[in-house]
């Protein structure tokens, strides 16, 4: 399917000179994306977004700096349809698996192994619930493999102003 629409992200300010470089979730890994790969996880709403940032937290959230992307991209699936779901042999359970348990005891996890396959078959990203704490059935998020700054793929960081740092030193 084609997503076209705005996504939110909330990131340390240490790093948001960089907002479209993905290799943050390269270095660590995701639920949505194995050691190596990068990928952008952006929320579909701002609320969602801290949620994501905060993990739980939200009575005593870091500072954050909040980004709004402009999404318009080709090759997305929509996992919170559960067709989608059943079309490409991936279960609830895949989604919400316990992705960091698995991973310290020595197991790839579940939502790793989707992600290496739909990456493989050329999907670009993907529409997931929200599985932060607090998340409601309502917030979801988009995890992107692949974004450029053209179509089909396109994804940019809205700053119109030029508020975001250019490097580390570039704060006014």
């Amino acid at each position: 399917m084609r997503f076209e629409g705005t996504a939110y992200r909330a990131h340390d300010p240490q790093w948001s000179f960089r907002p479209l470089s993905g290799d943050g979730a390269a270095l660590h890994g995701g639920r949505f994306n194995p050691r190596g790969t990068p990928a952008l996880y952006l929320g579909l709403s701002v609320i969602t977004a801290v949620k994501e940032a905060s993990q739980g937290f939200s009575a005593k959230i870091n500072p954050l700096v909040l980004c709004a992307y402009e999404i318009d991209s080709e090759d997305i699936l929509d996992f919170r349809d559960g067709n989608t779901r059943a079309a490409t042999a991936v279960s609830a359970a895949d989604l919400a698996c316990p992705w960091l348990a698995q991973l310290a005891a020595g197991r790839e996890p579940a939502s790793w192994i989707v992600a290496r396959r739909l990456i493989g078959d050329g999907v670009a990203g993907v529409i997931v619930p929200s599985f932060a704490p607090g998340a409601t059935p309502d917030d979801a998020n988009i995890v992107l493999w692949r974004w450029t700054d053209a179509r089909p793929h396109f994804c940019a960081v809205h700053d119109p102003s030029g508020r975001l740092p250019k490097n580390q030193l570039s704060w006014s």
